[in-house]
């Protein structure tokens, strides 16, 4: 999928439905001059509906629509029939999608499922009859009770991409060059900072047909959970990977403390993104030879560790052996 059509934010103005007044009216016929109230209900107004969608994998669709507009429920009428519910406004969108209040960021729902539904904006609920005022002191109400009006939110829709292990790492650490290796995925690979801006997805084939998917997530730099760089919008990709890959190259000044910080940037935006499994690849190791490999082992972080190199196709094997046990292990 191109940078162009992979689009994981969109805003967009709900405004439900006005429910329908209820009706005052007497029932008449020939042979009834002065019948009682038999004034209908009005129908609600129509909700904003979220939905789950499995074959959606982009909010591309809602990029251009910046207005969803619900039905007005028709007013009640005579006989004590009920006015029409106004038509509901379903907005289909792809699994992992997180629907907040663009006034307070309050989070409304998670999509985590195909065909789940939530109620985003609810319609204005429909006015009573007259028949509902009836009492012993009012035999004849001439009155009804208008609709509510809909009500109007902005609400704010972020994808949270889906995949088995999630690359982590600073930019031009070697995420995509390795996701072009592993995978048939095209990243935009070049020698500068941020050539990666939206996620990238690859299908990694393993052995014996199996396969995972691996999520390139654009470059992290330090300050990202406080948004610099495209920080929180790099982040929120994470939350939904299985395993997490952290990748420094073998040419960094120190890769303790590269690590260190990617790893407190995981915990600042998310504490419980620590729970996650993960693996360290020190990437760029053609540039490495044994005994320096060997040497720089001492100095290595307190995880499990690999030397790989996606142009020399040095460890990708191993690598591929070592995400797979890790995507598959037992809760």
């Amino acid at each position: 999928m191109s940078n162009a059509n992979f689009i994981d934010y969109v805003k967009i103005c709900c405004r439900s439905g006005r429910g329908g007044s209820g009706s005052p009216h007497l029932h008449r016929d020939r042979l009834t001059a002065k019948g009682g109230p038999d004034g209908g209900d009005g129908g609600r107004g129509g909700h904003v509906v979220i939905r789950g969608n499995k074959q959606l994998w982009t909010l591309l669709h809602l990029k251009y629509q910046k207005h969803v507009i619900a039905g007005s429920g028709n007013n009640g009428g005579a006989s004590m029939s009920t006015g029409k519910q106004g038509e509901d406004k379903v907005i289909e969108v792809p699994i992992g999608t997180v629907a907040k209040l663009d006034a307070d960021g309050t989070q409304l729902v998670e999509i985590l499922e195909d065909g789940q539904t939530f109620t985003l904006v609810p319609g204005g609920r429909g006015g009573l009859g007259n028949v509902h005022f009836k009492s012993s002191t009012q035999q004849t109400p001439r009155f009804a009770q208008e609709g509510e009006a809909g009500k109007e939110e902005w609400v704010v829709l972020e994808l949270k991409v889906l995949a088995d292990v999630g690359l982590v790492g600073f930019p031009n650490a070697g995420k995509s060059t390795l996701l072009s290796v592993l995978s048939a995925a095209k990243p935009e690979i070049a020698n500068y900072p941020f050539t990666t801006l939206t996620p990238n997805l690859g299908l990694v084939q393993y052995r014996d047909h199996r396969s995972f998917v691996m999520a390139d997530i654009p470059g992290i730099i330090e300050g990202a959970h406080e948004g610099k760089g495209l920080g929180l919008r790099f982040l929120r990709h994470i939350e939904r990977n299985a395993a997490l890959l952290f990748m420094v190259p073998a040419d960094a000044s120190d890769i303790k403390k590269e690590y260190a910080i990617l790893l407190n940037e995981l915990s600042q935006h998310n504490p419980e993104l620590l729970d996650k499994r993960r693996l360290l690849a020190i990437t760029k190791s053609d540039l490495l030879d044994e005994e320096l490999m060997q040497e720089m082992k001492e100095d290595l972080p307190d995880v499990a560790c690999i030397f790989i190199s996606s142009i020399a196709q040095l460890n990708l094997m191993q690598l591929k052996d070592h995400l797979w046990k890790l995507i598959n292990q037992p809760s």
